[in-house]
């Protein structure tokens, strides 16, 4: 199993987890983003830098991911299309998205999208990561890389 990271807007944190992880586990971290990444000289870390576009870098990873895979992430539709490849999603919060629960995540998103282009103002969306989140993330990772750590 591998994780990769919807590293674009994947907070600094996060990957600092991921890194430890990784270099404690030897399970391969992939970033992904559109942009070139410092990653550090970890031999089971590495970044794939893909061209600017719209979800040039969702796209990539939904080509990447195989069953079992986990992918960090707080996009929505990229977890919903993990999820129809057998793969998992977490989020920088510590939630793990399942097929139980993307249809309705996906249903809240697509209404506040039609309040915001119905001229609806609504919220400035989620605020910072409390050491709270960091702890959850941390605990929700772990107990999802149990069983594939040797």
């Amino acid at each position: 199993m591998k994780i990769y990271v919807d590293a674009d807007a994947c907070p600094v944190v996060i990957k600092d987890i991921l890194y430890r992880v990784s270099q404690r586990t030897g399970i391969e971290v992939i970033l992904v983003a559109n942009q070139p990444l410092n990653t550090p000289r970890i031999p089971t870390v590495r970044s794939i830098c893909v061209s600017a576009g719209f979800d040039v870098a969702d796209d990539h990873i939904v080509s990447l991911v195989e069953k079992d895979d986990l992918v960090i992430t707080a996009d929505i539709p990229l977890a919903a299309e993990v999820i129809e490849k057998q793969g998992k999603a977490l989020n920088p919060r510590g939630e793990l998205y399942t097929a139980s629960n993307i249809r309705a995540r996906l249903n809240m998103r697509d209404f506040m999208d039609s309040m915001r282009s119905s001229g609806v103002e609504v919220g400035g969306g989620p605020p910072p990561l409390s050491q709270r989140d960091r702890m959850d993330f941390a605990n929700a990772l772990d107990s999802y890389l149990r069983p594939y750590i040797k």
